[in-house]
């Protein structure tokens, strides 16, 4: 510090020095008085016995800055800031009461806020300054000052948004963004910065985003932004085809998601449908369900659900029927026998089964380079015709080894809501794979064709103890497959009798040789 910027200093410390004497009545205050002469020898020469440091401060606390002086003798300690003077001798300058002197010549300040931040400087009024300097840091928590459109976003599908998120505090805080209950965009939990970018926005994207401003000062700051994001309704049906029998209730359910929320309208074809007696519409968030009660043969045909909102519109179908759901096979794909397998299937419909057709062939051969593939065939329709109690077809029905056989098979009467059926396929080869497929049909009409089931016949080195097979679950059905013989339980048991009659004749005989 230069002679020139101790001037004021010295002529304050005269000042006060002359209104000491004047008060005590010292010589040294009469006009003419001899002169006070002070030693500055090395023995009483002034030393500061702290140093200069750095003081980081949380805004709000109190903070002493020290300034400890060995020898000080008369010389007068005054704490600046800049061109300000705070103190002087014991005297207090500044008139901010936050600042005071403690245990001698330490400086306190309470309460300290951002602006306090900066040097501090305490001096002796040599005739060559001395000082030291205190540089005081202010640690400020964070604080958000704004996020993008004060927290609430409105952007149309597939158009792209930036979410930004302001903060302050010392040290400069750190933002991350995450999302609630969700991941963020890029499928990330979290991500750093003061923004991040949705790009071709879907319904998918909207939701709470929250950015969260740290410094280790404090506690973090939480700022939110909320995203909708506007598109024209999207409708998923939870089943595309319904299955009900008359008198029971039935239920079409459409799932539309939607922003701006959407109108649901139900429709049976062209007509739309109101609330009545036996048919009411629900909503439960985004779910919407027509519910018919005590269906009629009338309420069976198509529906539509049609949800409409300011940014678009859309529509999908329903078909309510009557008729049996498509069956489910039962049987393990390996059977356990060389030239026959048994297939087992079930089959649900509030309306009673009248009959079930029954289709099968082995699987195709694949195709090998350089080798002729076998034809494949679709589902025959070839004509049939009875002989002794047997079905074969006729003369021209001479089939392809992979070509379908369809067999049609009575059902068993019965009002019970789940109906199984086997039936048993002979003369096939060993070590082979098959596929069967099947259909039911109420009076209403047929199923829809099951899923393909894949099974295989046992190989013949296998060691497997064949039981008896069993009989197929049917009576007299109609077949359409020169392959396949029909054994009802009284050949089978006839079949038996014959058997344990000439095991018997067996022994006798060589029970006389």
């Amino acid at each position: 510090m230069g002679t020139r910027s101790m001037i004021p200093v010295l002529l304050l410390s005269v000042l006060l020095e002359c209104f000491h004497h004047f008060v005590t009545g010292s010589p040294a205050a009469q006009l003419g008085g001899p002169s006070h002469e002070y030693s500055v020898g090395p023995t009483n020469t002034p030393s500061f016995a702290t140093k200069g440091k750095t003081f980081r401060i949380v805004t709000k606390d109190t903070v002493v800055l020290p300034c400890e002086v060995v020898n000080a003798g008369g010389y007068i300690l005054a704490w600046k800031r800049g061109i300000a003077i705070l103190t002087a001798g014991t005297i207090k300058v500044t008139p901010d009461d936050r600042f005071r002197l403690v245990d001698g010549y330490n400086l306190e300040i309470r309460d300290v806020h951002p602006q306090d931040a900066g040097d501090y400087i305490c001096q002796i009024a040599t005739l060559h300054p001395m000082e030291i300097t205190h540089t005081l840091e202010i640690l400020v928590p964070p604080r958000i000052h704004s996020v993008t459109s004060q927290g609430n976003v409105d952007v149309k599908k597939g158009q792209t948004v930036v979410l930004e998120c302001r903060a302050s505090g010392n040290p400069v805080p750190k933002i991350t963004w995450s999302r609630k209950n969700n991941v963020l965009p890029s499928g990330d939990k979290t991500v750093e910065g003061f923004s991040i970018s949705i790009d071709q926005a879907t319904r998918h994207q909207a939701g709470l985003y929250v950015c969260t401003a740290s410094n280790g000062v404090g506690e973090p700051a939480v700022g939110e932004i909320n995203v909708h994001v506007l598109y024209p309704p999207e409708i998923e049906v939870e089943k595309s085809w319904v299955h009900s029998g008359e008198g029971y209730e039935a239920q079409l359910v459409c799932i539309v998601h939607a922003e701006p929320t959407a109108e649901v309208l139900w429709y049976r074809d062209t007509l739309r449908l109101d609330t009545t007696e036996r048919r009411i519409m629900e909503v439960r968030g985004s779910r919407h369900t027509l519910v018919i009660s005590r269906v009629q043969a009338s309420d069976f045909g198509n529906y539509s659900c049609v949800a409409d909102n300011q940014v678009g519109k859309a529509r999908e179908y329903l078909e309510l029927s009557g008729k049996p759901n498509p069956a489910v096979f039962r049987s393990h794909p390996n059977g356990r026998f060389k030239d026959s397998y048994n297939l087992t299937w079930t089959v649900t419909s509030y309306t009673p089964i009248e009959e079930f057709k029954l289709y099968f062939r082995r699987m195709p051969t694949p195709v090998v380079p350089g080798q002729v593939s076998q034809p494949q065939y679709q589902l025959s329709k070839r004509p049939i015709r009875r002989q002794n109690d047997t079905w074969s077809i006729g003369s021209n029905g001479l089939r392809a080894l992979d070509e379908w056989n369809d067999v049609i098979l009575p059902a068993a009467p019965s009002e019970q809501y789940t109906q199984q059926m086997s039936y048993l396929i002979r003369n096939l080869e060993p070590a082979l794979h098959y596929e069967a497929r099947v259909q039911a049909k109420n009076r209403f009409g047929w199923s829809h064709i099951s899923d393909t089931f894949h099974f295989s016949t046992r190989g013949e080195e296998s060691n497997y103890l064949e039981p008896s097979p069993e009989p197929a679950v049917f009576s007299d059905p109609e077949m359409r497959d020169m392959g396949v013989r029909v054994m009802g339980r009284g050949a089978v048991q006839s079949s038996a009798l014959a058997c344990q009659f000439l095991t018997l004749a067996s022994l006798l005989f060589l029970a006389f040789l």
